[in-house]
């Protein structure tokens, strides 16, 4: 039996994809590999925590392979697989004890990332650095869930708008005013804490 699959190249995935929705295991350990690291940062973006990103990304492709039959061959997998990821992370969220804790726990990653993007190799900077460590995670402890996930897909993992819109499934234009209300409120917060 010859399986005939017109798809788009959707980023390369188009004929993984088609593979995987007729049950082939092996596609899809394909775009396991290919996305397991990804998968994995988004997660941890989200959740803050080393071993609770590693099970929902799991999770996520446990649960994608599951619904294969809604994958579509001409759309790239990634956003797809996204989206799985990032309702994964809310609902962890939500069920935990309260969600400021657990985003108190984000903090001082995304406070060590962002010091690490802006440090600079002297070492009479590091009192500069851990300082603004410091005001980083104070203030990104302060953003709504939604500002910080677009503040993380943009400054962190490097994502366009239009990537970032597409992953969330909301126009651009959310996108842009969560991104700018975020940063007003990064740039209050950092300034009052100088």
């Amino acid at each position: 039996m010859r399986l005939e699959i017109s798809v788009q190249d959707a980023g390369g995935d188009g004929v993984l994809v088609a593979k995987v929705r007729a049950g082939d295991r092996d596609a899809f350990g394909e775009l396991v590999q290919k996305y397991m690291r990804r998968a994995y940062f988004a997660a941890l973006g989200l959740v803050a925590n080393h071993d609770d990103a590693l099970d929902l990304s799991q999770e996520a492709f446990a649960r994608a392979f599951r619904a294969r039959g809604k994958l579509d061959p001409s759309r790239p997998f990634y956003p797809w697989l996204y989206q799985i990821i990032r309702r994964l992370c809310f609902n962890f969220l939500r069920d935990k004890k309260t969600r400021r804790a657990r985003l108190a726990e984000a903090g001082p990653w995304l406070a060590e990332q962002a010091g690490a993007r802006a440090a600079q190799s002297a070492p009479d900077r590091e009192t500069e650095r851990a300082d603004l460590r410091v005001r980083i995670e104070t203030a990104i402890q302060a953003l709504p869930p939604h500002e910080r996930e677009v503040i993380v897909m943009r400054e962190f993992e490097g994502l366009k708008y239009r990537e970032i819109a597409d992953l969330l499934g909301i126009p651009i234009g959310t996108v842009m005013s969560r991104l700018y209300t975020a940063r007003r409120a990064l740039a209050v917060i950092i300034g009052e804490a100088a």
